[in-house]
């Protein structure tokens, strides 16, 4: 087995105020400028180690269903809904079949708590206002950083990444669950070429990602093009009450930057299958793999033109070169809604097939 040269993600704690504000806004900026990835030490003040457990106990239980009940909440073209195994395909250019995982969909809530889609029935009331109110602390620690990469980017006004997810306006904003069946528990042989999760990046402007310890999978395309490993807990973290949590860069923000905020090109590997999966220490895939991931998208009308920002406008870089392999990055669209549709068009085709033939 390959072994792991781990990536030099930064660790940055983002709680600072005032003056310090700044400092923590450009360190942000600079780390998603070099890798589109960084860990964001959670001390608490945004989401607890208990909110982020209890959001894990809920991912079991729902996955845990039966499967009839599952089927009743299939994904629609809207993005919401449970996916079963190979239902999507991240890579379809590459991938023989389907992502080897479950997926769990969430869309917006009411000032209720309550769920506006089809939920199994073994999800009572009060854990799905529990989902709601994780799913209400994500967006509000993303608007938290949306701000901060205004800041660190001098943006005017610098509220400018922030105002455009206003959770009052229709957007693609999803909160995930994932589940990917140990690889014994896999019906069909997997071939040495294929990964849990197809390479990709993600489609919206920022991705807040938890883990739990010990379980491995995830890599990053480095700009030389080799797939490196990130670990849940990098060096420091260990005894932390929760691992901390990992952001990266979407293309919306990538576009909006002209290519300075990388949207990194990412992977989820079997361990030691021949793909590339390296091992880290400590981390195994022989069992379950869980994790919990919070999409965040702009207003669906949003235009992706390029920010008002002095160092964006001095950026030379060209948007597809600064995103190395990202298929993604040529700007092809003009609004938050039309680069969605696109993106989950190519995952989920099968949704789309009778679009094609009345075409």
């Amino acid at each position: 087995m390959p072994t792991a040269t781990t990536p030099v993600i930064p660790i940055i704690d983002i709680s600072a105020a005032g003056a310090g504000e700044l400092d923590v806004a450009k360190a942000l900026v600079d780390a998603a400028a070099e890798h589109g990835f960084v860990y964001i030490k959670n001390t608490g003040k945004d989401i607890t180690a208990q909110q982020i457990s209890n959001a894990f106990e809920l991912s079991r239980a729902l996955f845990a269903s039966p499967l009839e009940e599952k089927q009743k909440c299939t994904i629609q073209k809207n993005n919401q809904g449970w996916s079963g195994m190979h239902s999507e395909t991240l890579d379809p250019s590459s991938q023989r079949v389907g992502d080897y995982k479950e997926a769990f969909n969430f869309g917006p809530f009411t000032a209720a708590h309550a769920a506006q889609q089809p939920l199994p029935d073994t999800l009572d009331a009060s854990q799905v206002a529990e989902i709601a109110r994780f799913c209400g602390a994500c967006h509000a620690l993303c608007e938290r950083l949306l701000h901060l990469f205004g800041l660190g980017l001098g943006v005017t006004p610098a509220d400018f990444f922030a105002a455009s997810h206003s959770p009052s306006r229709p957007s693609g904003s999803i909160l995930r669950f994932l589940y990917y069946p140990a690889p014994a528990a896999v019906s069909s042989p997997v071939e040495k070429d294929e990964v849990r999760a197809g390479a990709h990046s993600d489609y919206g402007s920022v991705t807040l990602l938890f883990r739990l310890r010990g379980q491995a999978g995830l890599e990053i395309q480095t700009r030389a093009g080799t797939w490196e490993p990130v670990p849940v807990c990098p060096p420091g973290t260990e005894d932390d009450p929760s691992p901390p949590i990992l952001v990266n860069i979407g293309d919306l923000l990538s576009y909006w930057t002209n290519g300075l905020l990388r949207s990194t090109v990412h992977r989820v590997t079997f361990e030691g299958d021949g793909s590339g999966g390296k091992k880290v220490a400590g981390e195994s895939n022989s069992e379950v793999r869980l994790s919990i991931v919070y999409f965040c998208h702009p207003a669906n009308d949003t235009k992706l033109t390029a920010v008002p920002s002095e160092r964006v406008k001095e950026f030379k870089g060209d948007l597809a070169e600064a995103n190395g392999g990202n298929p993604y990055a040529e700007r092809k669209v003009l609004t938050a809604d039309e680069h969605l549709k696109m993106r989950l068009q190519a995952s989920y085709s099968h949704l789309y097939e009778n679009d094609e033939k009345t075409t």
